[in-house]
Formats: C-alpha cells, structure tokens, sequence
C-alpha cells in the first residue's frame, strides 16, 4: 500500500470511530430521576387568589417564571415542615454551589386561621431568602389543594391547640406555572440535587 492510500484508509479509520462515538452518544439513554415522580404532561392549576407574606394578592400566575418547590404545611407544625422547609433550603443552597439556578420555595399554609401574613413572613424567614409563604382564605387554599390532590384536615379538634394533618409531598412547579413533578416523603437534599436539574433540563 503506497502513501496516498496509507493515508486515506487512517482518514477512514478515523471517520469510523468518530462517527460510532458520536452514534454511542446520540444512542446513550437519557438519565433519570432517581426519587421523583414526573407527569407524562403537566397540569394546570385551578384558578385561587390568596396572599402572599407580604399580603400582596397571589394567584396560579404567581407561580409562573420560575421553577418552584411547593410544600403545603403550617407554621404550628411541630417536625415535619420545619424539617422539610431545612432539606429544601440546604438543597437549594447546594444547587446554587453547583451553578445551577436554584428554584424557589414556597410554602402554602394548611392553617390559615393561625397563620396570617405576619406570623408566615416570620415563620419562613427562619429558611433563608427567596421563601415565599401563602396563606388566605381557607375556601380559597382548598381550590389548590384539590386541584394537585392534597390532602388536609384538623386533627385533635382542641380549638386552640389543634394540630393538621397533611400531605407531606414537594411539588414541582414548571416556568408556565405548571404542576410538573413531585417528591414523596421522606425528603433528603441529595434526591433534590440529583433530579432537579434533570427535571428542569440543567435549568
């Protein structure tokens, strides 16, 4: 084999391997979530209008713009939510190390009598910043909750030291202000580091 076509077969050799390592690429299966459950197509919330912390009016296009963890629990809880609003936070804080855009958390109060505007904003402050907390009407949070299929009710029927029983899932509000995913409980901050940014599509 003279030059020439010594040259054109590594040329070729070369073209091959690059084009089966290219195909290998294409072909290798997408990674998947490891925790969370995504719908197949996102859902819509129901049409609600309740207030933020601030007391400035809140409705489902207060979710849109960016991705949220929402978390439905109250203020008088005594383990589950302050656990659940720390694992949520100290994931956000590691996505944010990774330089990925850390979604926003918010927590929609099943307790409305007791949790007002006030006792919210204080109550989510103690997460860190970029919290929002939603209270309101109680006719008004039962539209969200029935629209994801949130459960929630008075336990212990003391007037003034009840507790509320609740869902514990964190649902994944897309941009479009759509109910893309959900984690089930128990939540660690590694399931939320590792699926969110394939949830999100690294966003």
């Amino acid at each position: 084999m003279g030059p020439k076509n010594t040259f054109i077969a590594i040329v070729a050799v070369v073209a091959i391997g690059t084009g089966a390592w290219l195909s290998s690429l294409l072909m290798a299966p997408a990674p998947l979530p490891k925790t969370a459950t995504v719908l197949p197509v996102p859902g819509d919330l129901p049409e609600f209008s309740l207030v933020d912390q601030n007391g400035s009016a809140i409705g489902r296009d207060g979710f849109r713009g960016r991705w949220s963890l929402v978390f439905f629990g109250f203020t008088h809880c005594p383990d589950v939510c302050p656990l659940t609003l720390q694992v949520l936070a100290n994931a956000r804080q590691q996505l944010a190390e990774d330089g990925r855009q850390p979604p926003r958390i918010v927590l929609v109060s099943v307790d409305p009598e007791r949790d007002t505007p006030e006792v919210m904003k204080q109550y989510v402050g103690y997460f860190g910043d970029d919290i929002v907390g939603i209270t309101g009407e109680l006719a008004e949070i039962r539209k969200l909750t029935n629209g994801l299929g949130i459960f929630f009710e008075k336990s212990n029927l003391d007037e003034v030291n009840y507790s509320v029983d609740h869902s514990a899932v964190v649902i994944v509000m897309n941009p479009d202000g759509q109910f893309q995913a959900l984690f089930s409980a128990p939540h660690e901050a590694a399931n939320f580091v590792h699926d969110l940014p394939i949830i999100t599509g690294g966003r």
